[in-house]
């Protein structure tokens, strides 16, 4: 080789160039097309399905609220009745307790010159028991009702007869067979009574009325 040869550098461009082979082209980055805008109709819509939806299970939710707080102040309701309506049985059997012992004072002497001492002493005796007996009823909510003299009432009253008392107003209670007893306020057992019958009218307040029958 003389010196005027001159040797040309050569770039080594892989085994593909070696091979004749053009090197293959990079992937081209994914085209990402813009999603079409909502319609503003169409978000205004499901807007309004969305509230109504809430507006539907706050309602729901509400009633159900309301629901279970009227439960619960029906089922104290009920827990307080049984409490004080519960013997309420019981009390109307003993009620002929409390009228026999009024029955033996009734027919017992008036007058000490009339009885013995044995007997004022039972008097005394039966008058202590119904005392206690009467103050045990009111420790539990009943209490007696008396109504002689008073005009009649159909709500606590039971009229068993009339009277014709022409000195005494019609409707008004002359005569007490057995007295009548609440318990707490409420109607145990009506006071049977005789009504006056003749004689003038009872005065009568604006929004009353008498009524003589049972």
């Amino acid at each position: 080789m003389s010196q005027n040869d001159r040797i040309e550098p050569t770039l080594n461009t892989g085994a593909s160039q070696a091979s004749g082979q053009q090197p293959a082209p990079a992937p081209e980055a994914p085209r990402l097309d813009p999603q079409p805008a909502a319609a503003p109709d169409a978000l205004a819509q499901a807007l309004s399905r969305a509230q109504a939806e809430i507006a539907e299970l706050k309602d729901r939710l509400l009633r159900t609220a309301a629901e279970g707080e009227n439960l619960r102040k029906r089922m104290e309701r009920e827990k307080e009745d049984a409490l004080k309506y519960g013997s309420g049985k019981f009390a109307k059997d003993v009620l002929t307790v409390a009228d026999n012992l009024r029955r033996a004072l009734e027919s017992a002497p008036k007058s000490e010159g009339e009885a013995s001492e044995p007997m004022r002493n039972l008097v005394v005796g039966i008058e202590a028991t119904e005392r206690e007996l009467l103050s045990v009823f009111e420790r539990h909510g009943i209490t007696r009702i008396d109504p002689k003299g008073q005009r009649f009432d159909p709500n606590l009253h039971q009229a068993m007869f009339e009277v014709q008392d022409p000195t005494q107003p019609s409707g008004m209670v002359v005569q007490v067979i057995a007295a009548g007893y609440l318990q707490h306020g409420r109607l145990l057992r009506a006071a049977m009574v005789g009504v006056s019958k003749g004689g003038p009218a009872p005065e009568i307040q604006p929004g009353q009325a008498v009524n003589t029958q049972a």
